[in-house]
């Protein structure tokens, strides 16, 4: 089957810029085609960075060039800058690879992982207002957006970069060995709603959802769970879900356990120790 599932961001101001369109005088000028340049480049530093890096020891792919076959060409879409691709790259693998490769153990990542991953330089805006921050396509390819506009000594902007990619490759795990949808959904099927983008962070956790996204089905739920989870030490996890109170923190520990269990159950992995190796790869690459 082949499921696209997206994670989304919401929540932004939409600033539009008058463009200046120059030397546009006839329909000829106009039916040109793409100004993106589609020549294929020569192989280079990057090239071999990635190589060593994703390629030879993961086989992932890394596709930073344009290629419109891989993108929506119904959006404002481009190639990220050169010099942008490497510290993104950087912060995928020590963020996302290594702890899963510490803690899962050695060729992990290598057997379970997209084959391709798509770098886009900017934001994917929706026409509902809210932005695709990542795509995870049959558990083949990953597409990550914002490449451009990542700030890797921000710790929000890391926190949120990687939090793409955490839910994404979820999704990949869960395509491959699925969770239990059907009891993970009794434990707040009232809450779920195609129109969670309405919907406040603070609102939704009293309802027993760790983001406004969580809402919009058991499998987001689920993915969003584990992602955030990995975003933050035990204490804060274990902090922001005891300050949630009542019905919140009941049913948030209630998904946290069957989240845990399902690590452990289909992969071996102790979802707090990856939680902790996360983490710490967080504070060291930030400088923490």
């Amino acid at each position: 089957m082949n499921k696209k599932i997206t994670i989304t961001r919401y929540g932004f101001s939409l600033i539009v810029f008058s463009l200046l369109l120059a030397a546009c005088g006839s329909d000829d000028d106009l039916s040109a085609g793409s100004n993106l340049d589609t020549t294929p480049g020569e192989f280079n530093a990057l090239d071999t960075w990635i190589d060593d890096n994703f390629i030879t020891p993961y086989n992932i792919e890394v596709i930073y060039r344009w290629s419109e076959s891989l993108v929506e060409q119904d959006r404002y879409l481009y190639p990220p800058l050169a010099d942008s691709v490497q510290p993104a790259l950087n912060v995928v693998r020590k963020l996302w690879i290594e702890p899963y490769t510490a803690v899962a153990g050695a060729g992990f990542v290598e057997r379970i992982a997209p084959r391709q991953i798509v770098l886009v330089g900017g934001r994917n805006v929706n026409p509902s207002g809210t932005i695709t921050l990542g795509l995870a396509e049959a558990g083949k390819r990953i597409t990550l957006f914002e490449i451009d506009l990542l700030d890797k000594t921000d710790r929000a902007a890391v926190v949120e970069f990687i939090h793409t990619i955490q839910h994404e490759y979820v999704h990949i795990l869960n395509q491959i060995k699925p969770f239990d949808e059907a009891a993970y959904g009794t434990i707040s099927p009232e809450g779920y709603t195609a129109q969670w983008f309405n919907e406040t962070t603070a609102g939704s956790r009293t309802e027993g959802f760790i983001t406004a996204y969580a809402r919009a089905s058991e499998i987001e739920d689920f993915a969003e769970m584990a992602s955030t989870m990995l975003n933050m030490s035990r204490a804060e996890w274990d902090a922001l879900v005891d300050g949630i109170g009542n019905t919140g923190t009941t049913r948030i520990r209630q998904k946290e356990r069957i989240v845990v269990d399902y690590y452990k159950s289909a992969y071996d992995i102790d979802l707090y120790v990856l939680q902790d190796s996360v983490d710490q790869a967080t504070r060291r690459l930030i400088g923490e």
